[in-house]
């Protein structure tokens, strides 16, 4: 496994250029909108991770939320496994609490599932599915 990416709570990506593009000089990759989770991302290469800021529609939605009780800042870390459907049942079977317990379609468009911080230490943790080559 490796880092995935940093996925980091935003009130507005715009207003976060400044510090992560114009400051510390990283190269916005792509921007996208993630219905499901009710978020816009900006995603930015950092070596061989990545640092994804997540922009809530509203404080409705899970990022809204946490930005509205913790303020802006660290929201979770963001495992690469090889085969999730797999993680995710050894995962269970060791007693791990799953925030849904089933994958779905996050950034890029590739499969995801989240941990409940009570099981990791205090820590959102999302797993991601390596893309597949042909």
């Amino acid at each position: 496994m490796k880092i995935d990416h940093l996925g980091i709570a935003v009130r507005s990506i715009p207003d976060s250029l400044t510090f992560y593009r114009d400051a510390l000089g990283f190269e916005l990759a792509r921007t996208e909108t993630v219905e499901d989770q009710g978020v816009h991302v900006a995603l930015f290469p950092a070596g061989e991770s990545r640092i994804e800021l997540l922009e809530p529609f509203s404080e409705e939605t899970p990022v809204g939320r946490f930005i509205a009780r913790r303020g802006e800042g660290l929201h979770h870390i963001c495992y690469e496994v090889d085969d999730l459907a797999s993680k995710l049942d050894e995962l269970r079977s060791r007693g791990l609490r799953l925030l849904e317990g089933y994958p779905r379609l996050g950034a890029e468009g590739k499969l995801v599932a989240f941990l409940h911080p009570a099981s990791a230490h205090g820590v959102l943790v999302e797993l991601v599915e390596k893309a597949r080559t042909s």
